[in-house]
């Protein structure tokens, strides 16, 4: 065990020695890097991988959140590109083509390229996607891009309706957050994209020009992705020639003889020859050394206290940080958006100039697929930019997206899957630097935190109490040791009276908190799958759910009044079919 480590520590310090011009990088690139990048040295996967991508093989890369993939296959790309004689010109068309599976991701590669290509303004980066114009991106596809960044349905539409897009030159496909884009619904994309490129036919031409010596455009796929499972690896099979894995041990390799027959469809067939599933659904996740994991037990009607005074207490131990709280719906992040740029706190809380102050101090953003492409693009760069700011999301922030300086993580809504909770803590400890992760979890939700330790993924407790008795309550003295239970403090009783008290007078507010009510009892009822014995809907008290929200009183659910009704109506029929048969028998003798 002990010759293990010293041997793992060995390999580790041997890449930590070297430099990106020792691994075959044209030396303005490697300036790019430094200068512009802020890349000293290259991570242990950029040292791994940039020399076996410059071979020209076809790779798989496994690699933890957080630690340069982008870098790792824009670097050689360009390095390639940069050496072409004749250069490369504009109506050559493209070259390379970096799939990915959201906008935010797409603008930040495409960002990264910018300032990658400096010194190389003949290579010409761009990119596609839904929500842009779809006229402009044809007129730039017209004048030519070399380096396209693409979402897989843009392309797609692209590829058959824009015939002045040339790709005959390709020399790439690179599939980033592969498992994402599969998640999100786009497998029938990509295995049209495939097919329309036609990857497989230019693989064998590749080899057949390679044993023949003839010339050609040869054809190089590489596919990133955090987790793996049986669709990546099926994407992998599809699009990758004997690929080079990396990233990728001994325990992450196991032989079955599932196969899945479509990107499109979630039925795992069995085939007659063994195929190679890259990971098992229990495989242990790679996560940062230096990420602090902790976990908070809340009951239900004191989620939001607690939340405001975790959130208090950051900023104001240290004003200039980045935190990201996830929430599981649009809605509610809507909901909390509004409360936190609104909520004064408690109603004797004053300045010393006498005017209110907000609760939390801060910059507040939010983030969701709901929100116009314009306003999504304007808050993720706000983002990158603020020293100190607050990001309300969805798990639309939860892959490949790289702020900087994010200090905490904070699951406010659990994450499902763990493979969600690998990526959404992703976002904070990147690059070496140190980050913390929280998971809110009810007292019935205990188990999740054994579904987590099944992936190595080990949190230890937070100390609420310690937290909440650090409080002051104006004009008020209490002896803590009296109080046992979360819910009976008198800071969380008297910050709730007070959320409760603002919702009220606030007509906006109580229609957005009676909108995020409705959605997080959908979003929570589905689960599936064994977590659907860890969630269930069924041991929610829903009055406890509405003072989450800070409501008195529990909405109404439309689904559960419509079920009712239904019932109502079916029962009421049955008795009138049971009181009204023998007079029907009656007439008709």
């Amino acid at each position: 065990m002990e010759k293990g480590n010293i041997k793992k520590k060995s390999i580790e310090d041997i890449f930590a020695s070297c430099d990106f011009s020792s691994l075959g990088l044209h030396p303005a690139l490697c300036d790019q890097l430094r200068e512009r990048m802020g890349f000293e040295a290259p991570t242990l996967i950029q040292a791994q991988a940039i020399p076996v991508i410059l071979s020209g093989r076809h790779v798989l890369v496994n690699a933890a959140t957080g630690t340069g993939k982008t870098v790792t296959y824009l670097a050689p790309v360009i390095h390639q590109l940069q050496k072409c004689d004749p250069r490369i010109q504009r109506s050559d068309g493209t070259f390379t083509l970096v799939l990915v599976p959201t906008h935010e991701l797409c603008m930040q590669v495409y960002e990264t390229l910018q300032k990658l290509l400096h010194r190389f303004h003949w290579i010409v980066p761009g990119y596609i996607m839904g929500g842009e114009n779809r006229l402009k991106e044809k007129a730039r596809l017209r004048k030519g891009i070399s380096i396209l960044v693409a979402t897989p349905g843009r392309l797609l539409d692209h590829l058959k309706h824009t015939s002045s897009f040339v790709h005959k030159n390709l020399r790439s496909i690179i599939f980033d957050e592969a498992d994402r884009i599969l998640e999100l619904g786009f497998g029938r994309e990509i295995e049209e994209i495939i097919d329309i490129l036609g990857s497989k036919q230019n693989m064998s031409e590749s080899k057949e020009n390679a044993v023949s010596g003839a010339t050609g455009v040869v054809r190089q796929n590489l596919l990133l992705s955090a987790t793996l499972n049986e669709k990546v690896n099926h994407l992998a099979n599809i699009s990758l020639d004997n690929p080079v894995m990396i990233g990728l041990d001994d325990k992450k390799m196991q032989s079955s003889n599932k196969q899945v027959t479509s990107l499109d469809s979630n039925e795992v067939k069995t085939s007659e020859r063994s195929v190679e599933v890259l990971i098992a659904s229990n495989g242990e996740y790679k996560l940062p050394a230096q990420l602090n994991q902790r976990y908070v037990k809340v009951p239900c009607g004191s989620r939001l206290v607690v939340l405001l005074s975790i959130l208090k207490n950051l900023f104001t131990g240290e004003a200039s940080q980045k935190i990201v709280v996830f929430f599981s719906t649009c809605d509610a992040v809507d909901f909390h958006h509004a409360l936190l740029s609104r909520f004064p706190g408690l109603s004797n809380l004053q300045s010393e100039t006498g005017t209110r102050e907000l609760f939390v101090g801060c910059n507040i953003l939010k983030l969701h697929g709901n929100m116009k492409h314009e306003d999504r693009v304007k808050t993720f760069n706000a983002f990158k930019t603020e020293k100190s700011a607050l990001l309300l999301s969805t798990d639309v922030s939860a892959r490949g997206l790289d702020f900087p300086k994010v200090r905490c993580i904070i699951q406010y809504d659990s994450p499902g899957e763990a493979t969600e909770y690998v990526h959404r803590v992703g976002r904070t400890a990147r690059l070496g630097e140190r980050g913390d992760s929280l998971l809110f979890l009810q007292p019935i939700e205990a188990d999740y935190l054994r579904e987590l330790k099944k992936h190595g993924v080990l949190l230890t407790e937070y100390p609420l109490l310690k937290l909440l008795d650090g409080f002051p309550l104006y004009g008020q003295k209490y002896h803590v040791k009296k109080f046992v239970s979360i819910e009976m403090h008198p800071w969380v009783l008297c910050l709730q009276k007070s959320l409760e008290s603002f919702i009220l007078t606030e007509a906006m507010m109580k229609k957005l908190a009676q909108n995020a009510f409705c959605s997080w009892v959908r979003a929570y009822s589905a689960h599936r799958g064994d977590l659907k014995s860890i969630f269930m809907v069924k041991k929610l008290h829903l009055g406890h759910v509405a003072k989450s929200f800070a409501l008195k009183e529990q909405p109404s659910l439309v689904g559960r009044s419509v079920q009712k009704k239904h019932t109502a109506k079916r029962k009421g029929e049955q008795q009138r079919h049971r009181e009204g048969g023998g007079l029907k028998k009656k007439r008709k003798t």
